[in-house]
């Protein structure tokens, strides 16, 4: 029997695939779908008959119980106890992303969750521990959205036993044992997810993979975005102004924000790269003790969204931009006005930007006491 393949953004009814691979994992079918890393073959851990069928098709997974993949990062409250402060910034700033994490539970906690779920804790737990993954990939988090049990995933691997980057590369001779294929194209990165263990105060990096070391210890930075269009007025014009402002605010110099781990940036969402500030820009913050000749534009990204604790922007358009590229970013992005939209000063004279400057640091001065962020 031929196993269907969906190409998922190509069919006509994106909301219905996306309900029948939620039904075929519910009632303990095994369905491939993309993460942002690898694709991956899915079965809900309460059903028996799904969890055989993953272990058979990934031999050598029977001694190891197999990653739950979130929808959500809140969806991490089901399966752990108390977090620690850095289990939770790890949690917020690398989720949904290319990172699993490995948490200690307790055994309280552990015994709980199992009874919950009406399976064994070596179904969930690693003598103490769990990994959870939050996948960054739209079709992924709308499947998992969809079901309400544990859902696991293994490789779904090529014939060289690696996790495939597409379809086409899945081991032929695995296909049969799907029911139901959601083919999103080539994964958007070629190397697998990192894998971090957390600890009360640091962590330790399990198995290397997209995010090494450095890619790391920059997400957890505390970081402020601001976001116009091309990036080289209203938002460095902000970047410039709240850094000003913060390091006013903590007693250091501008360049000294950097070891107290604070960064504040800006990109546009409509950017070229390398682009020089307005001229009158330069000159309006001048005025105010604001070095912008160093500035060069950057384009938005997906990685910036996601690196950022807080996004301002300078309109609904802008807003609406950061969202199309990572929609879970919702809840930490913001205009900058939270009354409207803040006029384009391109073309304008310098006491255009004159004005412009002190409207901006007006507002962000309230938006960073209001988000506690000096």
């Amino acid at each position: 029997m031929a196993i269907p393949i969906v190409q998922i953004f190509e069919t006509p009814d994106y909301e219905a695939e996306i309900g029948r691979a939620a039904e075929l994992l519910s009632s303990g079918g095994i369905v491939v779908f993309p993460t942002e890393t690898v694709y991956g073959a899915a079965g809900v851990l309460t059903r028996q008959e799904a969890m055989g069928r993953l272990r058979q098709i990934r031999p050598g997974s029977e001694q190891k119980p197999l990653t739950i993949h979130l929808a959500e990062m809140e969806d991490a409250r089901r399966y752990l106890g108390e977090v620690s402060e850095l289990g939770e910034r790890l949690m917020r700033k690398l989720w949904p992303g290319p990172v699993g994490l490995i948490f200690e539970v307790s055994p309280e906690r552990r015994r709980e969750v199992a009874a919950k779920f009406g399976v064994s804790e070596s179904d969930l737990y690693d003598g103490g521990a769990i990994t959870l993954r939050c996948p960054d990939h739209v079709v992924a988090a709308d499947v998992l959205l969809n079901v309400d049990q544990p859902v696991v995933a293994t490789l779904a691997a090529t014939i060289a036993g690696e996790g495939a980057q597409r379809v086409q590369d899945i081991d032929p001779t695995l296909i049969e044992r799907y029911d139901l294929i959601l083919d999103a194209g080539a994964t958007r990165y070629p190397k697998p997810s990192t894998v971090l263990k957390v600890l009360d105060d640091r962590y330790e990096i399990v198995r290397g993979g997209i995010y090494d070391q450095r890619i790391i210890e920059r997400l957890l930075r505390t970081t402020i975005l601001f976001v116009c269009s091309g990036n080289t007025c209203r938002s460095p014009m902000s970047e410039a102004i709240a850094r000003q402002l913060i390091a006013q605010k903590l007693g250091v110099t501008e360049q000294e924000l950097d070891d107290k781990g604070i960064s504040v940036i800006s990109a546009g969402s409509y950017a070229m790269p390398g682009a020089r500030a307005a001229a009158p820009a330069v000159e309006a913050l001048r005025e105010m003790g604001a070095d912008l000749t160093r500035h060069r534009s950057r384009p938005l990204t997906v990685e910036l969204i996601h690196q950022a604790d807080v996004i301002f922007t300078m309109s609904q358009n802008h807003q609406q931009a950061v969202l199309s590229l990572v929609p879970s970013a919702q809840d930490k992005t913001m205009l900058l006005d939270p009354h409207g939209d803040i006029d384009d000063p391109i073309g304008g004279d310098v006491e255009l930007y004159q004005s412009l400057a002190g409207v901006l640091r007006d507002l962000i001065e309230r938006r960073l006491k209001e988000k506690s962020l000096v």
